[in-house]
């Protein structure tokens, strides 16, 4: 079946495809692969996480565990922290060079220190130009508590307009909850920290924007990168906004997939109490403010939590991360410019239907079902390999539908080649199962074009066996008997000759014909054929006695090997046919057999066979003999032990020799010293006695055969 010629119509074609497209569409719009999908988009995200230039620039001021441990053990002070630690914090990166400082941290509450403390976090503020702070969340909720922008806090000032012919693309909400007005101050960028998952609870989003009460609040992110460049002018229009000329790629809900650099901790951190404790020591005259290194030059600094009791955990396609963390994966991609781009509907679409078609039409155009298999896997395989290039250029293309589609239409089509490949396999099965072996229909399977008359001409090991005295054996049965008898001798040879890889060519009467190296080509074949006619008289050996004793009959049966060149093919008429061999070396073959009987042997080989022996067999030289209707003569080989050379056969070959020279007496007088236990010995005495009175000059050393 790998090699069957098969095409599919033009119909066939798109029925499939649309089949394909229609069954992927369906599914795609129900929304039943919005999981698989995301899960495939968190494998591609996984693949390609890896920090950018931009990632060293942007540096996590954490309050963690370790933080939190040592200033309750310097200054008694637990959590929640006075007011003064975050001014400390914020005064310290100003201190090192920071390029903008974000902070995300919820003010909404009076400091427990009181009023003091919170003036002294909002004059840290006032004297930070650049700094961004990310407390405000805006909301549908009716619990959020403002409806309209506080008055007492200052309204964004940074430079933002809409492209007014294009619909807005950015979300607007009616409720917001705001910071302490007595601690924001009127230089402070105030961002939104209220971000929505996907539906499974993943971060794989954020709006860069949103808008409360006419007023555009970025996210902290954007907000750092905005307090860091005064003079960025924002613009927004259909699925794109744009930062000071960097592009934000956003979907139909304004929001932007983000470009994950890698799992918690990616970004370089400082822990949070070393920045206040050597603020505190500036404070205090403990250090000089000159000996401040300037680490944080041209850095944009995050504040927020990474302690168990206060971790902010969100979970992103590389695992758990913090809230601050993705705030600063946003702001890395808006400064390498690397957000992943949105594919629109319609060029997926297009997408799905252009590969489902193409899937489809090349397994139309191939000619053999494995190259349709072959097809199919490449097709199968493509949508996720355009995935990952797509995700790597920083496109997310829409995988599942598209494989989905894919599969389904190759399916189709591929199922559609199988079942009429195969209801071809069994018509040719069943047509031809009465004139062919299983080997030569499995061929014809894979190659229909060899159902036509004709052969091709190759180097075989034939083999021919006969029953001796067969006349005399079904003379003596009923028929049902020899029925039964010649199944069971027959059975027992055929296996053999298939498991050494044999051909059977045809049964007639008791005997078997068959060949090596065709319809197959068959490595070693007149090897093969050599070891079947051994395993043959051994298998023979031990039925023998059983045949005996069930049907009166001892079984001996002679083989006849010959390897040459030979026409293999399908021989007969245009409507009846069938596969066998013809030319002289499968008479030769023939005859072989039947000249086991001058010598009293039970297998015969010629000298082409023995030439490609090699030393896997000890075949003697049995002599010289000229067959019935061949000129020229050929010398044989009786194969009668596996490996080296028995030591008894050495008398023999000796008288061979002298045989071969016309010194019939001498030759008689050493075959004679073996003829009770050699057969072949024994008829060498005959035809030396019937040759002592020929006339040597015209002695040549063959054996003339007068019959077959």
């Amino acid at each position: 079946m790998a090699g069957r010629s098969f095409r599919l119509s033009w119909q066939e074609v798109l029925l499939h495809s649309v089949a394909g497209i229609l069954f992927s569409l369906l599914l795609w719009f129900s929304g039943l692969l919005d999981g698989i999908e995301a899960d495939t988009f968190d494998l591609r995200v996984n693949l390609h996480a890896a920090p950018t230039a931009s990632t060293s620039s942007i540096v996590f001021v954490r309050v963690d565990q370790e933080s939190l441990d040592h200033m309750a053990e310097v200054t008694g002070e637990t959590w929640p922290w006075p007011r003064e630690f975050y001014a400390a914090v914020i005064n310290n990166c100003r201190r090192r060079g920071a390029l903008a400082i974000g902070f995300d941290v919820i003010f909404t509450e009076p400091s427990r220190a009181g009023v003091n403390d919170d003036q002294y976090l909002r004059r840290a503020m006032e004297e930070t130009a650049n700094f961004a702070l990310g407390s405000v969340f805006a909301t549908r909720e009716l619990h959020a508590f403002n409806t309209e922008w506080p008055p007492a806090i200052s309204r964004p000032s940074f430079k933002f307009s809409v492209d007014d012919s294009s619909p807005a693309i950015i979300p607007s909400y009616p409720r917001a909850t705001f910071p302490l007005a007595e601690i924001v101050s009127s230089s402070a960028l105030l961002s939104n920290v209220q971000h929505q998952p996907d539906p499974d609870g993943i971060y794989r989003r954020l709006h860069p924007f949103v808008m409360f009460d006419g007023e555009p609040l970025p996210s902290l992110g954007i907000a750092m990168y905005l307090a860091a460049h005064k003079d960025a002018e924002t613009i927004v229009a259909e699925n794109t906004m744009s930062i000071d000329g960097k592009k934000i790629p956003v979907d139909d809900s304004g929001m932007v997939l983000l470009n994950y650099r890698g799992p918690s901790s990616t970004f370089p951190y400082l822990h949070a109490s070393s920045l206040i404790f050597q603020e505190m020591s500036i404070e205090q005259g403990l250090v000089s403010p000159d000996e401040i290194k300037m680490d944080l030059q041209g850095k944009y600094v995050l504040f927020g939590f990474t302690a168990r009791a206060l971790y902010d955990a969100k979970t992103s396609p590389i695992g758990k991360i913090s809230g601050p963390e993705i705030n600063a994966t946003m702001l890395d991609n808006l400064l390498s410019e690397d957000f992943i781009h949105p594919l629109s509907i319609w060029w997926m679409i297009s997408s799905v239907m252009m590969l489902t078609f193409l899937s489809s039409f090349f397994i139309s155009i191939l000619p053999s079902f494995r190259s349709h298999i072959f097809s199919a896997a490449m097709f199968l395989l493509l949508p996720a390999g355009i995935a990952v290039i797509a995700y790597r250029s920083g496109y997310n293309y829409t995988f599942v539908p598209v494989q989905i589609a894919v599969v389904t239409g190759t399916a189709f089509s591929v199922f559609r080649a199988y079942f009429i490949v195969h209801g071809q396999e069994e018509f040719i099965r069943h047509s031809f199962t009465h004139y062919l072996s299983p080997v030569v229909i499995d061929q014809l399977i894979r190659n229909p074009e060899l159902l036509k008359l004709g052969g091709e001409r190759k180097e075989l090991s034939l083999f021919f066996s006969d029953l001796e005295g067969f006349t005399k054996i079904s003379e003596g049965l009923a028929p049902e008997e020899l029925t039964r008898l010649l199944n069971e001798y027959l059975t027992a040879m055929t296996d053999i000759i298939l498991e050494e890889e044999g051909t059977v060519d045809k049964f007639e009467g008791d005997a078997i014909i068959a060949f090596w190296n065709a319809p197959l080509d068959v490595d070693n074949h007149a090897e093969k054929a050599v070891r079947t006619a051994l395993r043959c008289q051994e298998k023979l050996d031990e039925l023998r006695p059983c045949f005996l004793d069930k049907y009166g009959k001892e079984l001996f049966m002679r083989i006849g090997i010959n390897t040459g060149s030979a026409i293999a093919g399908n021989m007969g008429s245009s409507s009846r046919f069938d596969y066998t061999v013809l030319g002289d070396a499968v008479n030769l073959a023939a005859r072989l057999e039947g000249a086991n009987k001058y010598y009293g042997t039970y297998t015969m080989i010629s000298s082409s066979t023995f030439d490609q022996l090699g030393d896997s067999f000890y075949c003697r030289e049995l002599g010289r003999l000229r067959v019935v209707g061949r000129k020229e003569p050929v010398t044989v080989y009786e194969p009668i032990s596996w490996g080296r050379i028995p030591e008894r056969n050495q008398d023999f070959n000796r008288g061979l020799d002298l045989f071969y020279m016309g010194d019939f007496t001498s030759a008689f007088e050493v075959f004679k010293s073996r003829e009770n236990e050699d057969p072949a010995a024994r008829a060498y005495c005959a035809k030396c006695q019937e040759l002592q009175d020929m006339d040597i000059e015209a002695w040549t050393g063959v054996w003339e055969l007068d019959s077959k």
